[in-house]
């Protein structure tokens, strides 16, 4: 069900994406998060194509962290602000980060590669339907994301949707 990765520049990290539908309490998770109860990233899946694109942002920030350019507090909050095409980082919370009226959260946790990982403490206080992480397109909104990202016809004629949005993602911080 849950999807972890190791993390290629840094092999001693990795990174479990673990996914929630029909979940009844998005605003008390978010108080959680907020309070440092949930160590973990809570994205909104509507967002996201594919859990490759939160893996390039958890990768980034996880980059981030160690040579001390974070823009946000916490290595979790850079990962929602890493899925971003913009600098604005209130934005990149109201669009990557669960509201509460919300029905369905990507919970991204990133952990050393040996450790034994808990996700039972996460799925615990999710009030929820997990479903395997790779069935995040099933959640997606395209149309939304296209818009957001500024894909054009023409992108997606040589490449996914994917490609522009990891494309977008990785530019921001040269353009």
């Amino acid at each position: 069900m849950q999807l972890t990765q190791d993390l290629e520049l840094f092999p001693e990290h990795a990174v479990t994406q673990l996914l929630f539908r029909d979940v009844n309490n998005c605003a008390e998770l978010r108080k959680m998060a907020m309070e440092g109860q949930i160590s973990g990233a809570l994205i909104n899946p509507t967002m996201v194509v594919d859990p490759f694109q939160t893996l390039v942002a958890a990768n980034k920030a996880v980059h981030l962290q160690k040579v001390g350019k974070m823009k946000t507090r916490s290595l979790y909050s850079e990962i929602i602000f890493s899925l971003s095409p913009t600098n604005n980082i209130s934005e990149a919370f109201k669009r990557f980060g669960v509201s509460d009226s919300d029905r369905a959260v990507l919970v991204v946790l990133v952990h050393n590669r040996g450790d034994v990982l808990n996700e039972d403490d996460v799925m615990s206080k999710v009030d929820g339907q997990q479903i395997p992480a790779d069935q995040i397109s099933t959640l997606s909104d395209i149309a939304k994301i296209k818009k957001l990202y500024k894909v054009t016809p023409q992108e997606e004629k040589c490449g996914s949707i994917l490609d522009a949005v990891v494309c977008r993602m990785a530019a921001k911080d040269v353009v």
